[in-house]
């Protein structure tokens, strides 16, 4: 995880990592952190959780991106490495408002990795691309 988050942030998703990598460890323990840290994203983000919504899909070459299937139905595409979503609520809450770190969907990417709860998919060079390129024609 890139250090373009808040310190206290990317200490409580390596306290949640390294508990649930070693006991399986309730993500109670932590409910009271994440609200206070990521205030209305956190716990939309861990129903997502639960519901397996998170996908990481891999290319060959090794490039990845993570599809979340939010609430809505919709499945949006996020980017772990700048720490960026494709949903409207990214957008104005996080870019434009500034009222929260990170949106559900992103939030719910970190949480499945480190709780281990991420569903995983290979596709080929293509199949990224095509990924990739529709969120760019949904947008445009």
């Amino acid at each position: 995880m890139d250090s373009t988050l808040p310190a206290v942030a990317e200490e409580l998703l390596k306290e949640i990592r390294k508990a649930f990598q070693e006991t399986s460890h309730g993500i109670n323990t932590f409910s009271f952190r994440l609200k206070f840290i990521f205030g209305p994203s956190a716990v939309p983000a861990l129903d997502l959780v639960d519901r397996r919504s998170v996908t990481r899909v891999v290319s060959p070459s090794g490039r990845t991106a993570f599809q979340v299937l939010g609430s809505s139905g919709k499945l949006y595409t996020c980017y772990s490495s700048c720490h960026f979503c494709t949903c409207p609520a990214f957008g104005f809450t996080v870019l434009q408002k500034s009222e929260c770190l990170l949106c559900k969907h992103i939030l719910a990417v970190y949480l499945s990795q480190a709780m281990g709860a991420c569903q995983e998919l290979t596709v080929s060079e293509e199949q990224l691309t095509s990924i990739l390129l529709a969120e760019e024609e949904d947008e445009g």
